[in-house]
This record gives structure tokens, sequence and C-alpha cells, in this order.
């Protein structure tokens, strides 16, 4: 299974969001030992994990979770012609139609978000974390 995984998962477990982290570590942990799961990750994620993760826990901190990621997740390969058709897409936050622009490129099975509701005109489906768990346990 090919997952792309949306920001939001990796400043769950970043920033230690209340009633959200735990979960998203689980899901981000799914990915680690070589697994059945391959996990895919936008250009942009990384800005904005440091552009957050510095203002938030310091540069040395930031950098550590990036080079983490890096370790386990596979960066998609994008674009203009990715970048131009996330502009095309019905989606309202542009963000997330880069993350949609960005699955299609890495031609993965689903989103793993928990903003599934702003995925719904994604053409790459999204799930939730629990979703996603449920299908990989």
């Amino acid at each position: 299974m090919r997952i792309l995984v949306d920001t939001n998962l990796f400043l769950d477990v970043l920033l230690d969001r209340p009633g959200l982290a735990d979960e998203s570590e689980c899901a981000l942990n799914a990915f680690r030992g070589g697994s059945v799961v391959r996990g895919w990750i936008s250009w942009h994620t990384l800005s904005n994990l440091y552009y957050l993760g510095e203002r938030f826990v310091g540069h040395t901190a930031a950098l550590r979770v990036i080079d983490q990621i890096l370790e386990t997740f596979k960066v998609a390969t994008v674009g203009t012609q990715d970048a131009l058709g996330a502009r095309r897409l019905p989606m309202k936050d542009f963000e997330d139609a880069l993350q949609a622009a960005s699955a299609l490129a890495a031609k993965v099975d689903h989103i793993l978000t928990r903003n599934t509701r702003d995925f719904r005109s994604s053409p790459v489906p999204a799930v939730s974390p629990t979703q996603f768990l449920q299908k990989v346990r």
C-alpha cells in the first residue's frame, strides 16, 4: 500500500497536540521497519514543518524531526505541471490541492490526513488515521 501523509499528522506529533499526537504517532509508526506500507510526503511538507517547528521547538529540534522523516518517507517528485494541475483541482484550500497533486505524482493509494473532509474533491481518496490503522492492522 502506498500512502501520502499530510503535514497535519507530523505537526500533531511535533507540537504534541493534545488528543491528536498519540493517534498520529501510532499511524506514522506503521511506516517504520520495512512494513508493506510505503510512505510519501509532499516537498512542501518539509518547509511547512521546518517553519512551524523552528518557531515552536527550535531550529535543531525541527531539523532533527525532518531528518527522521526523510529516513522513512520518500518525497514525491513534482514540478510545474503538477502545480498547474493542483491549481485546477476543485479544492478550496490550495495547500490541500498541492498535497493531492503530490499524491497523484507519487501514484499513491490514499492520502492520510485528519482532515478527510477537505479532500472530498481530491482525485486521490483520503483516509483518517483511524481508518488507516484499521487497514494496516
